[in-house]
């Protein structure tokens, strides 16, 4: 397999409304990339559809919706290859889960444990092995309502890596952090990059963005207007486009912001 995603002239209406419009994308495995856009943009969308949640509202002869080069998949084995936390996932489980729990979820696609699930020794350990990584081991026995956000994000992505997932999608994930879990989530992503398992980085937030990150998309009122590397997209000149505004991007070795000028 080379492509993670191939996407050509694919569109998606609602309400008699685009809200993707006629994209075409290809993301490679050896690839690190950020989909930016503002609110609205279509980035939501397009989640659903590499989730398959959603299809093209149609397709013709000329276009691909592919996913690790198939055009068809067993949803749950696509599942078990694609590591995916979005902020819609982490609502869905705040309710009486421990962290371990969830993260043994990962296993069965499910939200929580019951009692119709098998448990092997295997899974316990990588659960126990994950959980680690993320340094939550000590929360483990909390129930996911008493974590704070920034706890609950950790344990749903440990949930995400129990199947060993060729790509993890990660959707605005530093959406309502603080500062500490923050940086706390952006060294993981750093950690989970430096391991191997390549990100997709979903968001309108400049600070989520790891050096790792080599291939930028922009998306604009459900079109792709940017695509491309690093060098090339990640511009004080293109965010300002992108975003409206006349902004001024700063880097330094780990962390990315903005300013309005």
């Amino acid at each position: 397999m080379e492509n993670f995603i191939e996407f050509k002239n694919i569109s998606v209406i609602r309400s008699e409304r685009k809200i993707l419009d006629d994209i075409s994308l290809n993301i490679k495995f050896c690839e690190n990339t950020a989909i930016l856009g503002a609110n609205g943009s279509g980035k939501s969308t397009l989640i659903k559809l590499i989730m398959r949640k959603i299809y093209p509202s149609w397709v013709s002869n000329k276009s691909i919706y592919r996913l690790f080069d198939k055009d068809r998949w067993d949803i749950w084995q696509l599942r078990s290859m694609l590591g995916i936390v979005t902020n819609e996932l982490q609502y869905e489980f705040y309710n009486e889960i421990s962290g371990f729990e969830t993260v043994l979820s990962g296993f069965f696609s499910s939200i929580g444990i019951s009692r119709n699930h098998i448990i092997s020794e295997c899974m316990l350990k990588k659960s126990e092995e994950v959980i680690k990584f993320l340094d939550v081991w000590h929360l483990k026995d909390r129930v996911i309502p008493t974590m704070s956000s920034g706890e609950v994000r950790r344990f749903l992505i440990a949930r995400a890596l129990v199947n060993n997932p060729k790509i993890l999608l990660l959707d605005e994930p530093s959406n309502s952090l603080d500062i500490a879990a923050q940086i706390k989530l952006h060294n993981t992503m750093r950690q989970i990059a430096a391991k191997g398992t390549k990100i997709i980085l979903v968001t309108h937030f400049v600070s989520d963005i790891i050096p790792e990150i080599d291939r930028f998309v922009f998306f604009k009122n459900g079109r792709i207007i940017k695509d491309g590397n690093r060098k090339e997209i990640w511009t004080s000149k293109n965010l300002s486009e992108l975003f409206e505004l006349n902004l001024t991007l700063k880097e330094n070795s780990d962390f990315c912001e903005i300013s309005v000028t």
